[in-house]
């Protein structure tokens, strides 16, 4: 039976107000889909007086643990599908003016390094500049951003210090926050990148943003 209505309804009522005005993403910059929505995120929590809480992961970790068969999609892809799939690319590319190539010349990509980084700029509130700069690089210039020289310059692009930043992503701290995001995602029911939730109420995917208005303002203010 489908009920109607966000988050859980046999937590507690005070822990659910708490958590019900949060707007959360979870976010890998090597997929294609979270670069959209990355995009199309900001406008409407700008329009909604929503705080985006940014949640950097490591999206083959959540595959390796829940979603094995993306794998097996990409080893043997439907033709039909695929060829939708690009033009669905296309058409939400446009729509929000943003240039896409796919795939890139290295597909998949290794981002670890990469979202590592993202917490050294989340440090430094400087988040928005980093991701950005890691997903023009990889999805519109189709650049590797699995190499320190293409994040050197994405570092350089958000105002990173350079060698602060390669030492930073060493850390076990920086190893550690990314492996807690990644089991967090995977522990509240995620399955990929892009996932938004509004409280307890988990949406998966650029195309579900309408839903999201819907959710953050069916859900009471935090207490």
């Amino acid at each position: 039976m489908i009920r109607t209505g966000y988050g859980n309804h046999k937590a507690n009522p005070r822990r659910r107000d708490e958590m019900a005005r949060q707007l959360e993403f979870y976010f890998d910059c090597s997929s294609p889909w979270t670069y959209l929505a990355f995009h199309a995120v900001q406008p409407l929590a700008a329009e909604l007086g929503a705080e985006i809480t940014w949640k950097p992961i490591l999206v083959g970790g959540v595959f390796n643990t829940v979603n094995q068969t993306v794998y097996e999609s990409r080893a043997k892809p439907n033709p039909r599908k695929q060829a939708y799939m690009l033009k669905d690319l296309a058409d939400w590319a446009r729509l929000y003016d943003l240039k896409i190539i796919f795939p890139p010349t290295v597909f998949p990509v290794n981002s670890v390094k990469c979202m590592r980084g993202a917490f050294v700029a989340l440090d430094e509130g400087k988040l928005v500049a980093y991701a950005t700069a890691a997903f023009e690089a990889y999805w519109s210039e189709d650049r590797d951003i699995s190499r320190d020289d293409v994040l050197a310059d994405v570092a350089s692009k958000a105002g990173l210090e350079r060698q602060r930043f390669f030492a930073a992503i060493e850390t076990e701290d920086c190893k550690k926050r990314l492996r807690v995001n990644t089991d967090e995602l995977i522990a509240r029911g995620g399955f990929g990148s892009p996932t938004i939730f509004i409280g307890n109420s988990m949406f998966f995917g650029n195309d579900r943003l309408p839903l999201v208005r819907a959710a953050w303002e069916a859900a009471p203010e935090a207490a």
